[in-house]
């Protein structure tokens, strides 16, 4: 089953509970989701070499669970990266999402309306308009780009080890 066929086949007051019940933080954006939803109801479907994972991952660092949503190349020839397969896709041009096929365990373990939810959930997560979803994407773009073109030296001067990082922040959360 592909994302399109599961967003042509649910009602959105039906969405709307689910997503209201697992993201009552988002209330105030109800109308944006709305608007999204039926969006996709109706845009061309552009086929994905990508299948959608939703998944609840323990966190150990903190004993907390949480749902995952993201992708893997359907087929591993595909894979470009040799440790994971694993993809973020909140960036990925909607048209892509309904494409999709998800995932049999995410079926088998989410509800229909629960996959649609989370999706609709990671797929806003940079904006409620594929604009401002396209404007962080050039931003976060530019930010590589700027720091590729430094210096060796200055790239040192700009950035800290992960272990100096964790250091700092353990220091600024004791106060």
């Amino acid at each position: 089953m592909t994302f399109a066929e599961l967003i042509k086949s649910k009602a959105w007051l039906s969405v709307q509970m689910i997503l209201l019940k697992l993201f009552p933080d988002q209330e105030e954006f109800i109308d944006d989701y709305q608007n999204v939803f039926y969006q996709l109801q109706v845009m061309p479907i552009v086929a994905s070499k990508i299948t959608i994972d939703v998944e609840l991952v323990h966190d150990t660092y903190d004993d907390t669970h949480y749902v995952d949503v993201s992708g893997h190349y359907t087929d591993p020839a595909d894979r470009t990266d040799e440790f994971t397969n694993s993809l973020a896709i909140e960036f990925i041009p909607w048209n892509e999402w309904l494409g999709m096929p998800i995932n049999e365990n995410s079926l088998k373990n989410f509800s229909e309306l629960e996959i649609i939810a989370h999706c609709l959930n990671e797929m806003t997560y940079a904006g409620f308009e594929q604009e401002e979803i396209q404007s962080e994407i050039t931003r976060i773009s530019s930010i590589k780009d700027e720091y590729n073109n430094l210096t060796l030296k200055e790239k040192k001067l700009k950035t800290i080890s992960l272990d100096k990082l964790k250091e700092k922040l353990d220091l600024d959360s004791d106060n």
